[in-house]
């Protein structure tokens, strides 16, 4: 059974850091785009970042750009997002999921979504 599942998230103040964690199982990732996606209540699911399989490419939305770090390790299935300087409006739950079609920052060209993690920061 394919499994992603978010580890990370907390509470934090304006200005801190977390890093999200990404842990696939059932099958290997390493030749799958990867993305975060980040959804708050009432609002649409929003892009966040995305990597692509050789993680030689990385893509931003434009609210966390300059902020926000997405890596992988493939020899561990694990994807990463290195978040820095956080803002209240960063508040969200975070989903990491495989990209199978489309473009890099449209949801529903993804699968296998995780729970989410949720992350809260406090200002």
């Amino acid at each position: 059974q394919v499994q992603l599942v978010e580890s990370g998230g907390g509470l934090v103040q304006a200005g801190g850091s977390l890093r999200l964690s990404c842990a696939a199982s059932g099958r290997t990732f390493s030749r799958d785009d990867m993305g975060w996606f980040r959804q708050a209540p009432g609002k649409e699911r929003e892009f966040v970042a995305a990597i692509t399989w050789s993680g030689g490419q990385t893509y931003y939305g434009d609210s966390v750009k300059g902020r926000f770090t997405i890596s992988r390790d493939n020899a561990k299935n694990t994807v990463y997002l290195q978040m820095n300087g956080l803002k209240p409006e960063d508040t969200s739950l975070y989903y990491c999921a495989v990209r199978i079609r489309g473009l890099m920052t449209i949801a529903a060209g993804y699968k296998y979504w995780g729970q989410g993690t949720q992350v809260t920061v406090s200002s």
